[in-house]
């Protein structure tokens, strides 16, 4: 925490948090006798229209978050849509974020990255979230349940990934924080029957830029052809493991 932080939830006329239990011991802490209100996911859309009517009378309301930064796989877009749409300012207030504690602490590339918050748990949209992470040449973090944490490592090596440099870090910022540094091959065999222990995030390195010419990729094609691969699989590994632009590998993929 910040002094300015501090400043700002001591003079505000509201705090709103998603679990005023977990916050109420925060404001606690520093002596903060701010009062203290719930916003989450399942009440946003009924207590929106009641904040930005108090922001618009002049009162201020500081958003907390039951850890990291607000907005960030937590609730309050709504709200700061809302307020942006009316006009109204919309401060943030540095403060922890495990996103960047976790990209500072991997030793990756920072040149560009990508965030996926939690990943999709099934389906379509899983499968298409671990291909694009796979196929992505920029450094990407994902936020993971604890218990998840070896299945979406173990997901990643199926589509390709790993021998891909990655970070499970662990508790960021907190009294037992610490990374876990290896290829995501590695760390999904170390996470395979064992359960890391609090708040997680995964940091992958992105895809090294290959250069594979069109003959090379159709042989490719054909040999997974003739080993019974499906199409689609042909076609996520010439996308994530040789570097093919998605429309020649579908092409490839689904020639007979």
């Amino acid at each position: 925490m910040s002094y300015r932080a501090v400043e700002v939830l001591t003079s505000a006329a509201l705090v709103i948090a998603e679990d005023t239990r977990h916050s109420r011991r925060l404001l606690d802490h520093y002596r903060i006798k701010t009062p203290l209100r719930s916003y989450h996911e399942h009440n946003e859309a009924k207590e929106t229209p009641n904040l930005i009517a108090r922001l618009r009378s002049g009162d201020s309301i500081a958003l907390i978050s039951d850890a990291g930064t607000p907005l960030i796989s937590d609730p309050g877009s709504r709200l700061v849509a809302a307020a942006i749409a009316e006009k109204i300012p919309v401060v943030p207030i540095p403060g922890a974020s495990s996103v960047m504690a976790a990209l500072v602490g991997s030793g990756m590339s920072l040149e560009r990255f990508a965030f996926y918050g939690f990943l999709p748990r099934k389906g379509g949209e899983r499968v298409a979230a671990i291909e694009e992470i796979v196929g992505s040449r920029s450094t990407v973090v994902i936020f993971e349940a604890a218990n998840r944490v070896g299945t979406t490592l173990e997901d990643l090596v199926q589509a390709g990934a790993g021998d891909r440099a990655a970070v499970v870090a662990r508790e960021l910022t907190k009294q037992f924080e610490e990374f876990r540094r290896a290829t995501v091959g590695e760390l999904a065999t170390t996470y395979a029957d064992v359960d890391p222990k609090g708040e997680v995030v995964l940091v992958i390195a992105g895809a090294e830029k290959t250069v594979v010419s069109e003959k090379e990729l159709t042989d490719a094609a054909r040999k997974l052809k003739a080993s019974g691969k499906a199409p689609r699989e042909i076609m996520n590994h010439l996308v994530s493991n040789m570097g093919a632009p998605r429309n020649l590998a579908y092409r490839l993929a689904h020639e007979d």
